[in-house]
């Protein structure tokens, strides 16, 4: 089975790392008429008709530079420009939430380049200054590092590694077997989903997993099984996808965390999608993935 999540990273881009500090040869692809450039304004950038424009270099603005890679013999940009380049345009531009569904359809072969592209985008918009003194940062490696001019440090991008768990009770595969899922206080009734939560420093994604669980809902998990990953630049994660089994069920939820948490089973899921009194994430999250997975097979609505 193809999981609707793996969708987002179905083609993945030669990402060309050893040519990033060859000034030749980046000027030779810059000048290539067939290299194609996405332009993105802060962290924003706009489709066209639903369809996002990848430009020629030769109409692509003043900004950094960033080479993404290679695809099909063809080489891929990023140039970043101020926000204010947004503002001055006509058209609407968006984050990359705003951007999923269209790159869960037809545009699912670009994610790859997009996510990389908003990637670097958000780490340049919110590294403006050296941490360690403060100095100025100037962007080199083809836009994948930011060096000071004062200290002489280094700054990389980073990503932060994010766990998504399905966690399940009973008797695997039988009608009691149960699994877990939890509504943010943001989210309106009837809106679930799997739990999820940020690794801290010295911890384990196993134990990460138990934390979580154990921190929103009062659920004690024991195993712990890998179920897939997903990038997820949302600002700068990476979103890896875990199954756990309960050695308890009873639920004592954390209000700040989680507005609701509740055990379904697969009956249960099946009458609430069906009467839309249960919404589930949309098939472009490894969340739905999750969840379809443990349920057996696919599940109507989405949010």
């Amino acid at each position: 089975m193809i999981y609707p999540h793996l969708r987002l990273a179905a083609s993945p881009h030669d990402r060309l790392g050893v040519h990033r500090t060859d000034q030749d040869w980046l000027e030779r692809r810059w000048a290539d008429p067939a290299s194609r450039v996405l332009v993105v304004s802060g962290t924003r950038v706009r489709p066209v008709d639903g369809v996002l424009p990848w430009v020629s270099t030769a109409d692509a603005p003043d900004g950094v530079r960033v080479l993404l890679g290679e695809r099909d013999g063809d080489t891929y940009w990023a140039v970043i420009v101020g926000p204010e380049a947004a503002a001055s345009q006509e058209g609407e531009w968006y984050p990359l939430r705003g951007l999923l569904p269209g790159l869960a359809g037809d545009g699912a072969a670009d994610a790859p380049l997009v996510f990389h592209a908003l990637g670097l985008a958000e780490w340049h918009w919110v590294t403006r200054f050296c941490p360690r003194c403060a100095g100025t940062l100037e962007p080199r490696s083809a836009g994948h590092e930011l060096h000071c001019t004062s200290c002489g440090r280094a700054q990389f991008p980073r990503t932060d590694p994010a766990v998504i768990m399905l966690i399940s009770s009973g008797e695997p595969g039988t009608d009691e077997e149960m699994c877990l899922l939890g509504r943010g206080p943001q989210w309106p009734p009837g809106r679930l989903s799997t739990l999820a939560g940020f690794c801290e420093p010295g911890e384990s994604l196993e134990d990460t997993v138990r934390r979580e669980v154990a921190e929103e809902t009062g659920v004690l998990v024991g195993d712990v099984t890998y179920f897939g990953n997903q990038p997820w630049p949302l600002p700068q994660s990476l979103m890896l996808g875990f199954i756990g089994r309960a050695k308890t069920t009873a639920i004592d939820i954390d209000e700040h965390e989680i507005a609701e948490a509740r055990w379904l089973t697969r009956a249960q899921m099946r009458e609430e999608t069906a009467a839309g009194t249960l919404v589930l994430p949309g098939g472009v999250s490894i969340s739905r993935s999750l969840i379809e997975h443990w349920y057996g097979g696919p599940l109507p609505g989405s949010w």
